[in-house]
């Protein structure tokens, strides 16, 4: 099983290339299923996640063409990948996919709304909290759905001619019940109206990207989405957008560790909460020409308090890495998770480095330490593990972080990129 080991002390200098969302291109890739024609993505990062995805969308019968790999020498690495659907070959999707990732089980609204029917497991993923289907359940319902759990499988039927328009609100925000339903109800007959859905940019990519396919949809990026069904999609070619938690977590290790990075091929407008908090911290951050400047000043962090909110609030996916940057703050700072119940694993292994860390309920108390020493780690999930490199590349010695395949679900390349700005980073297999 492979490893991270990390040389910390050196401050980061020069340029990151930011590769396409994770959390975009994978709906992006579902949506494929929507239509017979071929949907083209461009910027699709090379991920696990995405790998595996690939393998799922291929068990539904989508034939999958990748394009050259195009090596740059800013070391970006982009995909563009062709999805063709003629016809759907299976829609059942089964155990062994849907537990390694959570986001398998979107295929539940793309499978109803074009086959009318859909067998598909109880989702797996990350442990970092239990993330119930009832959202989609409920929302897929109201589209007129018979909807039945079965033996770890939700059994799924549209009614007689499709899915019906309707109106449901979201009792909690939920981006993948949110993604979901626009896929479904843009071949719904009639009008939908989609209350308290997710605002991410992530749900505008997608709605663009539906939308250059045939779909009709307003409002996506407010809490009031309207989708007015068509009879068929078409297929498209949408280029996926920047990585906002990539791009905030190498702006957090810059903040960090000091030293002048130009974060390329990326928007400051994505992420405007996070980057407030990192300015508060201490670091300049600027938006330049193709991306983001940020120059840190390692041994002047500030403690910033943080509560993890629905976009536009503070990411919960950029909360680990946030926290370690606290680690080396000149005081006391909060960290309030409020999206998922398990997410602070991440608290004993970072308390392995030297950071003093309390908990109460869902909050973190930390305070902020003068150094940290290296010492060996072991990352949970996947935010969690960037949190203990970034941690690793301020620390004292080295650091060695154990199952980073974590990583390689999210972050492309990542010790190519950090050993381009400086920093001692290299991959062990074993």
């Amino acid at each position: 099983m492979d490893r991270i080991r990390i040389v910390g002390g050196n401050a980061l200098n020069g340029i990151i290339p930011i590769s396409g969302a994770k959390n975009a291109a994978l709906p992006l890739m579902i949506a494929s299923l929507l239509t017979s024609d071929t949907l083209t993505l461009e910027n699709v990062p090379h991920l696990a996640d995405v790998e595996g995805l690939i393998r799922i969308l291929g068990n539904h019968g989508v034939d999958i063409a990748v394009n050259g790999r195009r090596e740059h020498q800013d070391g970006s690495y982009s995909r563009t990948i062709h999805f063709t659907c003629r016809t759907v070959a299976d829609t059942t999707a089964p155990y062994e996919l849907v537990s390694k990732m959570r986001a398998s089980f979107w295929v539940i609204g793309p499978l109803l709304a074009r086959e009318g029917q859909a067998r598909v497991s109880l989702p797996g993923g990350c442990a970092i909290g239990t993330r119930p289907v009832d959202l989609f359940i409920e929302g897929l319902a109201a589209l007129g759905a018979e909807m039945e759990i079965d033996g770890g499988y939700i059994n799924a039927k549209a009614p007689k001619g499709g899915l019906i328009g309707a109106r449901y609100t979201f009792p909690k925000v939920s981006v993948g019940a949110t993604h979901v339903m626009l896929m479904a109800a843009s071949l719904a007959r009639g009008t939908t109206v989609i209350g308290n859905a997710a605002r991410e940019p992530e749900v505008v990519d997608l709605a663009n990207c539906l939308i250059a396919m045939g779909a009709k949809i307003s409002g996506a990026g407010t809490s009031t989405i309207t989708i007015e069904g068509v009879p068929s999609l078409s297929g498209a070619r949408h280029r996926v957008l920047p990585d906002r938690i990539e791009t905030g977590t190498y702006a957090m290790a810059v903040a960090m560790t000091g030293g002048d990075v130009t974060l390329s091929g990326t928007d400051i407008t994505l992420l405007d909460t996070a980057i407030e908090a990192i300015r508060r911290a201490g670091a300049e951050v600027s938006a330049v020409e193709g991306g983001i400047r940020v120059i840190g000043h390692g041994d002047q962090i500030r403690p910033v308090d943080i509560v993890t909110e629905p976009f536009p609030g503070f990411p919960t996916d950029l909360q680990a890495q946030f926290m370690g940057l606290m680690t080396r703050a000149n005081g006391v700072s909060h960290v309030t998770e409020t999206i998922f119940e398990n997410r602070f694993m991440h608290v004993q292994e970072l308390a392995r480095l030297g950071a003093k860390i309390t908990l109460s309920g869902q909050t973190a108390r930390i305070e902020g330490v003068s150094r940290l020493r290296g010492a060996p780690v072991m990352a949970t999930d996947l935010r969690a593990s960037v949190s203990l490199v970034i941690a690793g590349l301020a620390a004292e010695g080295e650091t060695m972080v154990s199952r980073v395949y974590h990583l390689d679900r999210g972050f492309e390349r990542l010790e190519e990129k950090l050993t381009r700005c400086g920093a001692i980073v290299e991959r062990i297999s074993d």
